[in-house]
This record gives C-alpha cells, structure tokens and sequence, in this order.
C-alpha cells in the first residue's frame, strides 16, 4: 500500500560528514547517527581499527535543540560515536533497533525506542497533527539478514511520514535492494531519500563486497523508490569508506538521475 503525500515541497537537510544529517520535518528537528569527534582511530573487539579521517563539518552546539534522532545502529562508532552518546542523553527521543533500544535504556531511560520492520511511532507536531516514524528493513552486509547480523549486527531504516508533507526516507547502513523494494511497494514514491552510501569494505569480510549500498547500488535504489531528491550520506570521512562522492555522481549520471542529487 503506497503512502501519497499531498506536498512534495522539499526541505533543506544539512550534512556533516560521515551519516551525520540534520532536518526539519513538520516543525520537530530530526538528526540521523550522530558522529562528532574528532578525526582518530577506534579499536573494535576483532583487533581492526575503524579511522575517521576528517572532522565533523559542525558540532554538537552548533545544531540547536533536537527533537529525534534517527539511529540506524548503536554498535559501529562511525554511526554513534562518543560525542554522539554523549549528545543523545539531551534528546527527548532517539529511535533504532530493538536490540539497540535495550542496550541504550540503561543511559537513555525511556527516551530510547526500538523499532522492529514496519513497527510505528507517532509523534506530536508543535501546533497540533503527528508525524509517524515506521522503522522499515536495512541488512548491514551482502546476503541474508540470518548471515550477516551475527557479523555486523542488526541495523533499521526510517520512513517518516505525515499529512501535508513529504515522505522521507533514512536508510541507515543497508546493502540489499531487497529491502529497498520492500519499502518502495509500500511508500514510493519518495520525496526526499537519504541514501547512506559510500560501498565500505573490510578485508577478509564478506569477500570484501560493500556492507552498505556503493554509488551504483544507491542510484538503483533512487529508481526503485522513484526517489524525486536524494541525498547521500555515509560516503566521506571514514577510511573504509571506498567511494566518495566522484562515484556518486557518475554513478547517477549513468542511471539519468543527476538532477536528483542534493548534497545538503
């Protein structure tokens, strides 16, 4: 069943680097995995390193006061780093995945939600109306979700919709075009899709293939949701991010769907 939006007006969205973005939806302000240390390197439990390259393009002070935020995943630091942790005890709710809601519930209390595949949650609008948060599926790797969430752990996306105003969509780390059809058959077209991209890869890790979408899996994606903007994310700052945004472009370019980028 596919969700219509009567407006289709965009809005702006800012990007800071890594899957860090801000936007104003219906009067509340929503951010996606916040990441704003400094550049430096984090140990993970398997000996490799995850390095962040460059720094955040504002901090935590800078964004103003957040209503939401839009956590794909709590366990990779390039999604929620220490800053970010820090930043979500201000924020009067933060949605993820229902084991994230577990683990986050000792620091956050009741101000964290998990949200299973088309589970909702309705929030109120300042001045009256909701806006309706459905967490939908993200697989963080190439293959089955029974194969690949024992490795990376278990990711969700968001569609944030409601009346009068555009659907958006927030992947999160998602590698399958599955789940991307998924969505589409019951919320395409989508107004604003904000893609996490960038085609990170491990060494020694699902044969080294992307464990989120790469810049041509990501203009796939745009078609299959007959995205009308998209704005990509996850693609820079990270040393394991493999493709920045020259692929991006080509990427769309190739698909015929160049007028469709917005970089912020």
């Amino acid at each position: 069943m596919s969700s219509v939006s009567m407006s289709t007006d965009q809005f702006p969205v800012r990007v800071f680097g890594g899957p860090t973005a801000l936007f104003e939806y219906g009067g509340l302000h929503f951010l996606t995995d916040p990441t704003f240390d400094a550049p430096g390197d984090y140990p993970q439990p398997d000996g490799r390193f995850l390095t962040k390259t460059a720094p955040s393009a504002a901090s935590p002070a800078d964004l103003g006061p957040i209503d939401v935020v839009l956590l794909s995943h709590d366990e990779h630091d390039d999604n929620l780093d220490h800053s970010g942790r820090a930043l979500l005890a201000d924020v009067p709710l933060t949605l993820t995945t229902p084991g994230g809601g577990k683990r986050l519930a000792g620091h956050l209390g009741e101000k964290v939600k998990g949200l299973a595949d088309w589970e909702s949650v309705q929030l109120d609008r300042p001045g009256g109306g909701t806006i309706t948060v459905t967490g939908v599926p993200a697989i963080h790797g190439p293959g089955n979700r029974e194969d690949i969430e024992p490795i990376a752990g278990q990711v969700v996306g968001f569609v944030v919709t409601g009346d009068g105003l555009p659907t958006v969509y927030v992947s999160g780390d998602n590698a399958s075009l599955d789940a991307v059809e998924q969505i589409a058959e019951r919320f395409a077209p989508i107004d604003t899709a904000v893609l996490f991209a960038g085609a990170p890869r491990f060494s020694g890790v699902f044969d080294g293939k992307p464990i989120v979408l790469d810049s041509a899996q990501a203009a796939e994606a745009a078609t299959i949701l007959r995205a009308r903007r998209v704005v990509p994310v996850h693609f820079d700052g990270w040393a394991h991010f493999t493709e920045g945004r020259d692929h991006l472009v080509a990427a769309f370019a190739a698909a015929g769907l160049s007028d469709r980028l917005q970089w912020s």
